[in-house]
């Protein structure tokens, strides 16, 4: 394409120069405006390709800026640890630092609130860290000395020490991001046929231009190839010119001049055919296609990287699926509350108070629960958080502890008895076990002089509508698989509750564990879309057929970073796919009837020809077509559901097993 873009310029320009340059040829020849609608209609293309290419790909440094860039180096003179009730010891100091500066065995300090910034050990403290993005896991995990922590993670409630293990490009988010890049280097299969088409048409279309130069200039060409060593039999016969000989008629067009001059005659139809030619139109057939359905995807709520998934996605015979943030709504939500004495609202509104100011997702939890509830949430006093355990409060002039059990349970001397106890666990739990809410916890409240009153069930709740999803998918021959890092317990509830068949379920994975379950089913000849929302399913998201992500918060996580298309409905990419070939038609076909006009084939019997401001503008118009055609896609509907979007894809043929 570059060649043919080149020499169609080149020779424009040249053309007009010397036209310019010597007036008394009387070409009238000047056509300086060639060259610039070449390159700008290429360019155009390049631009609108690049754009594409940049979404498929770019964001991933969205899973680098998930690390702190920022650290807190704790430097001490002795190496004496800090006590048990101390994160710090008393001679320890801080300095901040870039992240980037941080060594193995360096010791960092973490707040609640903020972003782990290296993997690493606990070295002193306690608190729950939201892994949520790597592991899967809904709920804070607990963290204390000895315990690994990874960069990336949220630590939410204490302070923690920890020690450097790995940094910079070993830390977990870094192998991610170089895994998702890797799987992600794939060239589209529509890109593949257009460069194929392309390559041959170049040298195609510069043989015919040099054939038409030379029809119309004179079979001269011919003495030369019997004879290349008679320059003077070329001379003499120069004056032959076979187009103009056979069609002598030709040379009173107005394109030969006004002297009718067959060297002008043939430079301007060998332009003709390079700038009617050009592969504008092939080169914007498949990037503006993908461009408008990306577009028009991310104006209904979904996003698509990339034009090979197009493809791709109709041979999808396996969907395998995260847990936390696809099948459930990702968060921990209160779903039952249960108590001895006291009416469920006033559990809940009491629990709320003393949770109001804490950060940590069972705690909003609570708290949201009480305001959709519209409780009155009496004021607390010397609020006290057990990192791990729970939070303390005096409210309304007594205290009053939510948290864990054990916890809640050592808080006061009135202790309630074991049977009473598992009477109320069983309760809150199986007041949560509806197949929308599939309880993993239970969180205790008690009030100073009472002991253990009641408890709270926590649940990540099932979507709406993954169930039925699920087994639309069954029953049109699309194997359900279930992938997740949560535990064991947890997922084979929730594979049980949307249908979804105990083989197929995996649990306890790691990201790199995930993927490499999406290559064993690809190494056996399935093809696979994954569907999944956080930084653990981002390498899998990249590696499988087509990565679909569902994105739970305003902004894209690492999920879609990573995905080939997030909430992508199978109608939507089929109308994409028809564009591309409806655009590869027609540049091929607009070159089939152009080329030959270009050449001169109309001139003789109609005295018709193109002069090469009308190729460019011919051209132009061909390019205006591609995206005019492509724009059509707006008019294409939307789906709202993602139940629609994901089920859709049952309606494609299924591959093979």
């Amino acid at each position: 394409m570059n060649s043919l873009v080149g020499f169609g310029s080149i020779a424009a320009f040249i053309i007009s120069a010397v036209s310019l340059l010597n007036p008394g040829l009387e070409w009238d020849a000047s056509f300086f405006d060639e060259p610039v609608m070449l390159l700008g209609f290429v360019l155009l293309g390049r631009s609108l390709e690049e754009k594409a290419r940049i979404r498929a790909s770019s964001d991933m440094n969205e899973l680098l800026s998930l690390i702190s860039t920022r650290s807190r180096l704790v430097i001490t003179s002795s190496d004496t640890d800090s006590s048990a009730d101390s994160v710090l010891s008393s001679d320890a100091i801080c300095i901040e630092v870039p992240s980037d500066d941080i060594r193995v065995g360096d010791s960092v300090l973490v707040l609640p609130g903020e972003t782990i910034p290296v993997d690493g050990k606990v070295l002193t403290g306690r608190s729950v860290v939201d892994e949520s993005m790597l592991t899967g896991e809904s709920l804070p995990v607990f963290k204390e000395k000895g315990l690994t922590v990874s960069a990336g993670t949220i630590n939410w409630d204490g302070p923690l020490r920890i020690g450097a293990t790995s940094t910079g490009s070993n830390s977990t988010i870094a192998k991610i991001v170089r895994m998702v890049e890797d799987a992600q280097g794939q060239e589209a299969p529509v890109q593949r046929l257009a460069d194929a088409i392309a390559g041959p048409f170049v040298y195609s279309i510069m043989t015919l231009s040099a054939a038409t130069f030379a029809f119309w200039y004179g079979h001269a060409v011919d003495c030369v190839l019997a004879n290349l060593a008679s320059f003077s039999l070329l001379l003499s016969m120069s004056r032959y010119y076979a187009g103009s000989h056979i069609f002598p008629d030709v040379l009173l067009n107005d394109i030969a001049g006004p002297d009718g001059d067959p060297l002008l005659l043939s430079l301007k139809l060998a332009v003709d055919v390079l700038v009617v030619s050009c592969p504008c139109a092939l080169g914007l057939a498949t990037p503006t296609a993908i461009l408008v359905g990306t577009s028009l995807g991310a104006r209904q709520g979904l996003l698509i990287r990339g034009g090979d998934v197009l493809e791709r996605l109709a041979n999808v015979d396996r969907i395998a699926f995260d847990k936390t943030g696809t099948l459930t709504e990702g968060k921990p939500t209160v779903s039952s509350v249960s108590s001895f004495t006291y009416d469920e609202s006033e559990i809940l509104q009491i629990a709320a108070a003393v949770e109001r100011t804490a950060i940590h997702p069972i705690a909003k939890a609570i708290v949201k629960k009480a305001e959709l509830l519209n409780l009155v949430l009496p004021e607390t006093r010397g609020q006290l958080v057990e990192p791990g355990f729970g939070t303390l409060a005096e409210v309304n002039g007594r205290l009053v502890a939510v948290g864990k059990l054990e916890w809640v349970n050592e808080r006061f001397q009135i202790k309630a008895s074991p049977s009473d106890l598992m009477a109320l666990e069983h309760a809150v739990m199986r007041q949560s076990s509806s197949p929308s809410n599939y309880s993993k916890t239970a969180i205790y409240v008690g009030r100073e002089g009472e002991g253990v009153i009641g408890a709270i069930g926590m649940s990540d709740s099932l979507r709406f509508d993954a169930e039925s999803t699920v087994s639309r998918l069954q029953r049109k021959g699309i194997k359900t698989i279930l992938i997740s890092g949560d535990r064991e317990e947890a997922v084979a509830t929730i594979a049980k509750t949307v249908g979804i068949e105990h083989e197929f379920v995996n649990a306890s994975l790691t990201p790199q564990q995930k993927s490499r379950v999406i290559s064993t089913l690809q190494t056996a000849g399935h093809h696979i879309a994954m569907v999944g929302d956080g930084i653990n399913d981002a390498p899998s998201l990249a590696l499988a057929d087509v990565g679909i992500a569902l994105q739970t918060e305003a902004q894209e996580t690492a999920a879609s970073d990573a995905a080939s298309i997030i909430l992508l409905g199978n109608r939507l990419s089929q109308a994409t796919m028809a564009k591309v070939y409806q655009n590869l038609s027609w540049a091929v076909a607009y070159n089939i009837v152009a080329i030959p006009i270009a050449a001169g084939v109309l001139l003789p019997q109609y005295d018709l020809a193109m002069t090469p401001s009308f190729s460019g503008g011919l051209m132009a118009l061909s390019s205006i077509f591609v995206v005019t055609n492509s724009l059509l896609l707006r008019l294409h509907g939307s789906e709202k559901s993602w139940k629609n979007s994901i089920a859709k894809i049952s309606q494609m043929p299924a591959g093979p097993g």
